[in-house]
């Protein structure tokens, strides 16, 4: 007779040998057919689950209790990065320049291990718990926005997601009151110029000058035209012109990201960047074309699910453990399932400064404390029972239940 805690530390071990396996194999987004293949294979061998492909790279599997009830969502992502990994333990990447750099493999696993887990205290389960595993979070469109149109939300009440953070120590889960992650857009911008020998700039329309003036004058979107209290970030990530030493070319490229919390300024900024650069370019007669992207809209947090996980974390780890984040500036599709129905985005430490654990998501030697992993699984188990609405979490715990 076992304790929802003792399950999960008896499901470590093969949750750290799945999160191994999917980090030495990484795939990309949109491609990622032999991780679903893998995570699919993986989950018919806990019975009692009805298993489905969505879409070609994704994998849902429905566990249905004994009685009726809510129906709760939990998702992971499974898409790896296009980074040459320089970590150098004995699971590295297999795959030259791609790597698992975001915790993704650690998400899978995570969630193939709470599958089990509730699998097996299914005869406790009053109502559905439907597991999300998600293709492309890496890559706009996004897979979560193929998986709605495919369905997997449908009798939804409720979805929840966790991200490992590398930057949040070990031990802390933190939750954002209200915005999660930012609005996340894209711009290209061509400036069409007149070029010519460079010995003889005054008789071209230097498109590198231009553009240098340009991005200068982009910066003044955030620090002249809005509250310095609203969160918004302009970054220009590309500028590309040219190919020879003696030539001014005739048209720059430029690109850039746009991060934003407020939707209503969100909509604002194709406009102020296009009045931006055709008042540089208009002055300097050079013309340009703008091709603004809207992405991945806030992930916003459901003030009821979120009180529901907050009280998860307190009556489970204590409310010393929980840690209130403001909203990251980064981008993610759990969009796509927030926007349809309520929802909490979490975020569990998993950096370890002792342990060199401190490189951020991104990065070539990113990873994270396996310990986490533990935390992960159990977080997804409890709020499963706290999210639909049955005993509540801290009773669970105290229950002894048959291993089956």
């Amino acid at each position: 007779m076992m304790l929802i805690q003792e399950l999960v530390g008896i499901a470590k071990d093969e949750v750290i040998e799945w999160r191994r396996y999917l980090h030495k194999y990484p795939e990309l987004s949109f491609h990622e057919d032999k991780t679903a293949q893998f995570v699919y294979e993986t989950l018919r061998t806990f019975g009692d689950l009805e298993i489905s492909r969505p879409t070609k790279t994704s994998v849902m599997a429905r566990l249905i209790g004994p009685k009726p009830g809510k129906v709760i969502a939990l998702r992971a992502d499974m898409d790896a990065l296009p980074i040459e990994e320089e970590n150098d333990f004995d699971f590295v990447s297999k795959h030259p320049g791609v790597m698992h750099a975001c915790g993704h493999d650690g998400h899978t696993a995570m969630l193939l291990g709470a599958a089990k887990i509730l699998t097996q205290l299914k005869d406790l389960i009053e109502g559905e718990v439907r597991f999300l595993f998600q293709h492309a979070e890496e890559l706009f469109p996004g897979g979560a926005q193929e998986m709605v149109k495919a369905g997997v939300l449908e009798g939804v009440d409720e979805v929840i997601g966790i991200h490992l953070m590398s930057t949040v120590e070990i031990g802390m889960i933190g939750i954002c009151d209200g915005s999660a992650t930012s609005g996340s857009d894209t711009f290209d911008l061509k400036i069409k110029g007149r070029g010519g020998h460079s010995s003889e700039p005054h008789l071209t329309v230097d498109p590198i000058a231009i553009g240098a003036q340009v991005i200068n004058n982009l910066q003044h979107i955030v620090s002249r035209n809005l509250n310095p209290l609203e969160k918004l970030v302009v970054s220009i990530t590309k500028f590309h012109s040219g190919s020879a030493y003696n030539v001014i070319p005739d048209t720059a490229i430029i690109g850039g990201s746009v991060r934003s919390l407020n939707p209503d300024i969100r909509q604002q900024i194709p406009c102020l960047i296009k009045k931006v650069v055709k008042g540089v370019t208009e002055a300097h007669n050079a013309s340009f074309e703008v091709d603004y992207h809207f992405g991945y809209s806030s992930v916003i947090n459901n003030d009821r699910v979120r009180e529901l996980i907050e009280e998860t974390i307190d009556e489970v780890w204590g409310k010393d453990h929980l840690l209130r984040l403001p909203a990251l500036m980064s981008g993610e599709d759990f969009s796509a399932f927030s926007d349809e129905r309520p929802g909490c985005f979490i975020f569990v430490g998993a950096g370890n400064q002792n342990k060199g654990i401190i490189h951020p998501h991104h990065h070539p030697r990113f990873t994270f404390d396996e310990d986490a992993l533990e935390i992960g699984v159990e977080l997804f188990v409890q709020s499963s029972f706290k999210l639909l609405g049955m005993e509540s979490t801290k009773k669970m715990n105290e229950k002894s239940i048959y291993f089956h």
